[in-house]
């Protein structure tokens, strides 16, 4: 896997460091099973590696202390963080509308309206304080390679389920860190990106958190596919999905559709990854084969630094590449409309997404009959 800012080393960390217990709702410790299960994973995966670039997500803060996270706590930048605040904030805006509160629909509106424009990071709207937050990501690795899901991670049994988010309205409070300060802080200044792997910025501002934030917090785990290739694991996607479920979907999906697309594909060799990938709608199952490739479901932590303040926001040297909406858009209409070409490859792409919907909206009408 690869660590932050496009290192071509893995970077352990923490390794032989006592571990972060996760924790639950308001610091409450997750089910004797759960921690019995996070203790065999440090030995049976004993070193720590950074899972790429950290994600981003919105949290509340609370009158009776510490900090309400909002679903889908899994922008890869910033900005998308920041979109998903304003459509929050536009949702809030429709239900004080309907209550009757014409003020906080107003505060709501205005409060959207200016990220629309504004990359902010923190806003203060109806009188609640509302932040764009930044969690680390981790894996844990073994001799036989990365740690696959646990038992005790919640999941969804069947591809049509409805959605799942074990993380969405989890409350971190600085004053409940969950483990004895000393141990969780030993960890914390071992997961610092090391000199060389990264940027200069991006090391500085790792060692400046953990000054600032010495304190954090486990979210609940993500998921993401990867392939060995030559003995190494490569991630197949930049994100991280938060069941193994939706992983599985999400590589069933890159088998089905961007495989064929990107290599070409005839039907023949299409249709063993049609096979596989129904293998992952019917089974669950980790790991998988397919025409000499080896793809494996693994476990994403995601750890979020506390301070005084709360939970740590962005940093200056995290890469935020898109502009917010509205200034986007004025950058379009100031460009030179470019002449749009259909080509044989975008067709392709096009049909072979198509079938995935067409198949996935059978699934959905039969599991309703």
């Amino acid at each position: 896997m690869e660590s932050n800012g496009g290192a071509e080393d893995d970077v352990p960390v923490g390794a032989g460091v006592p571990g972060i217990q996760p924790w639950s709702l308001a610091g409450a410790a997750l089910s004797a099973p759960a921690d019995v299960e996070t203790w065999k994973a440090r030995k049976a995966y004993p070193s720590t590696l950074f899972a790429g670039g950290p994600v981003f997500g919105i949290a509340r803060e609370r009158a009776q202390g510490g900090w309400q996270l909002h679903p889908h706590f899994s922008g890869l930048a910033p900005q998308d963080a920041r979109d998903r605040l304003a459509a929050d904030f536009r949702t809030l805006a429709a239900q004080a509308a309907e209550a009757g509160d014409a003020d906080a629909a107003a505060q709501y509106t205005a409060a959207a309206d200016r990220l629309d424009w504004e990359p902010l990071d923190e806003l203060t709207v109806a009188g609640e304080r509302y932040r764009v937050v930044r969690a680390e990501r981790f894996i844990r690795m073994g001799p036989d390679g990365p740690e696959p899901p646990r038992g005790s991670d919640p999941d969804r049994t069947d591809p049509a389920d409805p959605p799942l988010d074990p993380a969405d309205g989890l409350v971190i409070d600085p004053a409940e860190t969950g483990v004895a300060p000393g141990v969780l802080r030993v960890e914390l200044l071992a997961a610092l990106r090391k000199k060389g792997t990264v940027p200069r910025d991006v090391r500085e501002d790792s060692h400046t958190a953990a000054r600032t934030h010495p304190g954090g917090v486990l979210l609940p785990a993500t998921f993401m596919a990867a392939e060995r290739e030559g003995g190494r694991w490569r991630p197949q996607s930049t994100g991280t999905a938060p069941t193994p479920r939706d992983a599985r979907d999400s590589l069933a999906v890159h088998l089905r559709i961007m495989v064929p697309w990107q290599q070409e594909l005839t039907d023949a060799e299409h249709e063993a990854y049609k096979q596989a990938a129904d293998l992952l709608d019917t089974e669950q199952r980790n790991e998988l084969d397919v025409a000499g490739r080896h793809f494996a479901i693994i476990r994403v932590e995601r750890l979020v630094r506390v301070g005084p303040d709360g939970p740590e926001g962005p940093r200056p040297s995290d890469v935020d590449p898109v502009p917010p909406a509205m200034v986007q858009e004025r950058q379009l209409q100031d460009e030179e409309p470019e002449p749009e070409e259909t080509d044989e490859r975008a067709l392709k792409f096009i049909e072979l997404f198509e079938e995935e919907r067409r198949r996935r909206q059978h699934l959905r009408q039969s599991s309703q009959r």
